[in-house]
């Protein structure tokens, strides 16, 4: 691993476990003294600090006219460095481990559910040429179970489990709760997909024919389903994300099937700020032939 995927890896580990301690005067206290897992959290965070610095700088060298892509078009509104520098990190962070952590659940329940493989693989050959490799965006599109069955299990399986945020002004919610100014509000998708009075006596199987409706799939409201949270802050990686672990399922479920070693396993995740499960997850792949199935 590179220097700054593992700078990167320990830095979410560490700032995971802070929420960890019994008291938040641990940490603090570990930090001024710069000891133990504070001062390797500040070496890591220098290094990734170091390599978003690096991207900054190469990308004023490349010129930002004429550039589409995200970062140009911050850099080209904003001079603050240090406001860039976080964008980058954000970047890194949203979709680095993300996407493999719902691609790893997601193949974790098709192991588990045969029938609901069995529709994917029938939807993705209906939709794909016998010797195409990978789909186009359209034929993507058209695959309405394989998104429902993805959006199912992100709803069992969120990347991101839990996440808050910090009320700037005095506020109401919904519910006529009262929030004061500087509140951290914390919501927890992993929890609220399992939730009965949320999702039906039903909540814990996996299901993806709850999001089907006359064979399309039908979104539910971001604010009931927060995986990608909702509203002004609705994640700018969304469709990116979709579409990449579609297009891997896609290509994979075609021509493998994927079983777990020991299905009767239970996941453990380690603390982070993504959901990343304990020692990986084993697998067996098995290449289906054209004409016998397995």
């Amino acid at each position: 691993m590179s220097e700054l995927a593992v700078a990167f890896d320990l830095a979410s580990k560490l700032s995971a476990r802070r929420a960890a301690l019994a008291s938040p005067l641990i940490w603090k206290m570990k930090r001024l003294l710069n000891i133990g897992s504070e001062k390797k959290l500040k070496e890591a965070i220098k290094i990734v600090n170091g390599f978003a610095d690096e991207v900054i700088k190469e990308r004023r060298k490349m010129g930002l006219s004429n550039r589409h892509d995200l970062l140009s078009r911050f850099m080209s509104t904003v001079n603050d460095h240090t406001y860039l520098r976080d964008i980058v990190i954000s970047f890194l962070l949203a979709g680095r481990d993300t996407v493999a952590s719902g691609l790893t659940t997601f193949f974790y329940l098709i192991a588990n559910n045969p029938e609901v493989e069995n529709k994917i693989r029938n939807e993705i050959m209906q939709e794909m040429k016998d010797q195409q490799e990978v789909p186009t965006l359209d034929q993507l599109k058209r695959m309405d179970y394989l998104h429902a069955a993805i959006y199912e299990s992100l709803r069992l399986y969120p990347p991101v489990q839990f996440d808050s945020k910090f009320a700037l002004e005095d506020d109401v919610l919904p519910d006529g709760t009262f929030i004061n100014k500087g509140t951290r509000v914390t919501y927890h998708p992993y929890a609220m997909g399992r939730i009965e009075e949320i999702w039906g006596r039903d909540c814990i199987e996996f299901k993806p024919e709850r999001w089907m409706k006359k064979g399309k799939f039908t979104p539910e409201s971001p604010f009931k389903y927060p995986v990608f949270q909702g509203g002004l802050r609705v994640c700018l990686g969304k469709e990116m994300a979709l579409m990449e672990m579609k297009s891997v399922a896609a290509s994979l479920i075609r021509r493998f099937k994927i079983d777990v070693s020991d299905k009767s396993c239970r996941l453990k995740f380690v603390p982070g700020l993504t959901a990343t499960l304990n020692e990986g997850l084993g697998v067996q792949v098995h290449k289906i032939s054209s004409c016998l199935g397995l």
